[in-house]
């Protein structure tokens, strides 16, 4: 179970990356490079084994839920970081 986990984290983390891949074929409205593609791909491969880790190693129901909620809390705030700059940060490029 646990190789076939991280087998769908992976799988999953390839199929996200390949819809912008894809759009950029039919629109000029998606723009990435290939520092776009590594940044993505870093974000949703360590948001997925991060979950992971939490999902083997906390045990209770409730404590796992609010860990996750934290966790995708902290990756949703850096991908509109990244992608719009709500906060006026650098990494924006503000």
């Amino acid at each position: 179970m646990k190789n076939t986990r991280l087998g769908i984290i992976i799988s999953v983390v390839g199929v996200l990356l390949l819809i912008p891949l894809v759009a950029m074929q039919f629109t000029d409205e998606v723009n990435w490079d290939v520092f776009d593609f590594i940044i993505m791909g870093i974000m949703l491969l360590g948001t997925g084994l991060l979950l992971e880790l939490v999902l083997r190693k906390v045990k209770t129901l409730k404590n796992r839920i609010l860990i996750c909620g934290a966790i995708l809390l902290g990756f949703f705030l850096i991908w509109a970081e990244l992608a719009v700059g709500i906060f006026g940060t650098p990494f924006a490029g503000s």
